[in-house]
This record gives structure tokens, C-alpha cells and sequence, in this order.
């Protein structure tokens, strides 16, 4: 029993260090990726920058495709557990603002995947015909329609549009608040935080029932759908980690 523990404990303590190692390299493939875009990053510049002997990355990732694909998944879960964070700890966060202002506010702050939303070309590369990518824009378009129903379902947002226009009216306020930066000039700047205040209210303006067809949602109602959100969000988790623990065996 005492040389099975022993085992054991050697097996965790060897794959918390190739955990280690693995996050190391994609911390590197992350920081140059975002300094030279996904086309100009090769396998010798994370190398070079990660310190890590070259065979050392074919010990986790067949290819550069695979390894970079390991980096998006990363970056998305990191992603869906902030977000969740940042509902979770909010009293508006049941609401479409509050939801829409966290979710935009964390995607901010991940470069990556804000340029995942954006389509950034220029910084994504070839890796926007990645069928990843494209499983990403599909995820995140049921997810605005899962999210649209069930607020309307608890009488949140207005019922007097179609959900399919609801759906593109959401994605064309919070992308045009993320783009329009791009257009202003340098004394017209606002900070993310105030981005995302600006956005929200937007969103709340434009969805919001009126107030004589749905009284404003009280407090158990907000919590029962940012539980909602949440759980649905763990899912997806739980459905990528699955995702990558079959293609590592």
C-alpha cells in the first residue's frame, strides 16, 4: 500500500510538472503571438522564448497547428471561468446588462479571444480557417439565442421583436462598442470599464420591456438566472475538458 501511495504521489507530482512546463510554453506562444500575429510565430521563437529544449514541445503537441489550437482552448476557458466570476459575484448580474457587460468586459480583457470575436485577421492568421474558430462563432452565437430565450422566458427583455433580430442587435451593440475605438481620435478614448458602463446601458435601453407589459425583475429572479448562465456555462467547460482529455490519449 505505502509503494502504491508513493506511486501515485510520484505520478501527480510529475504531471503537475508537465502542467507547469505546458502552460509555460503556451504563456510564450501567447506573448508572441499577440507581438507578431499567428502566422510569423514558430515553433524555434516559442522555443527561444519558453527556454525550453525544442524537442520538449513535441512531448506535448504533435504540430505547431495542435499546439496553438491547445493555446485558443486555453484561453477559452479562461475566459467562460471569468465571466462566471464576475456574475456570480454581481446582484445585476441576471440581468442582459449585467451579463452583457461582464461577458464583454472579461472578453476585453483576454486579447485573444477578443480577436476570436473580432476575427482579427491580422493578428489571427491562417488559424481563422482553424475549424476551432469556426466552432467558436458557432458556440457563441447559440449561446446569444439560449441567452435571449430564457430572458424573455422570464419576461427581462421585450417580446415584441423577433429573437433572431434580438440576437444580431446584441452582437451589433457590444462589437460596435469593441471596433469603434479603432475610429476615434487619440482624445476621444474611454478606459474598458467605461466601455463596458456605456455598452450596458445601450443594452438595457434597447431590450428592456416596457414598463407596462413586465415589472422590473426582483432579486431571486436575477439570481435564478445567473445560476442558469453559470450552470450553462460549466457545461461547456465540462464538455471541453472532455474534448481534450480524449484527443491527449
Amino acid at each position: 500500500m505505502a509503494s502504491q501511495r508513493k506511486s501515485a504521489h510520484g505520478h501527480i507530482e510529475e504531471r503537475s510538472k508537465r502542467e507547469q512546463r505546458a502552460d509555460r510554453i503556451l504563456d510564450a506562444a501567447a506573448e508572441l503571438m499577440l507581438r507578431w500575429g499567428y502566422n510569423k510565430t514558430t515553433i524555434d521563437d516559442i522555443v527561444r522564448f519558453a527556454g525550453v529544449p525544442k524537442g520538449t514541445i513535441y512531448l506535448h503537441w504533435k504540430t505547431r497547428e495542435d499546439l496553438f489550437l491547445a493555446l485558443m482552448r486555453r484561453e477559452y476557458v479562461r475566459l467562460v471561468e471569468d465571466i462566471q466570476q464576475r456574475i456570480a459575484s454581481d446582484p445585476e448580474g441576471g440581468t442582459l446588462q449585467g451579463i452583457t457587460k461582464h461577458s464583454m468586459l472579461a472578453t476585453m480583457k483576454s486579447p485573444l479571444m477578443k480577436a476570436v470575436l473580432l476575427r482579427d485577421t491580422d493578428l489571427l492568421g491562417e488559424w481563422m480557417r482553424n475549424e476551432y474558430a469556426s466552432e467558436s462563432f458557432s458556440q457563441q452565437l447559440a449561446q446569444s439565442f439560449g441567452l435571449v430565450e430564457l430572458l424573455r422566458t422570464r419576461g427581462v427583455v421585450r417580446d415584441d421583436i423577433d429573437v433572431r433580430k434580438l440576437v444580431y442587435m446584441l452582437d451589433a451593440i457590444t462589437i460596435g462598442f469593441l471596433v469603434i475605438e479603432q475610429y476615434m481620435p487619440d482624445d476621444f478614448k474611454y478606459s474598458d470599464e467605461e466601455v463596458v458602463e456605456m455598452t450596458a446601458e445601450a443594452v438595457k435601453r434597447t431590450f428592456a420591456p416596457s414598463p407596462t407589459s413586465a415589472p422590473e425583475p426582483d432579486e431571486k429572479t436575477k439570481q435564478e438566472i445567473a445560476n442558469s448562465l453559470i450552470s450553462s456555462l460549466d457545461n461547456v467547460l465540462v464538455i471541453r475538458s472532455k474534448i481534450d482529455q480524449e484527443e491527449a490519449t
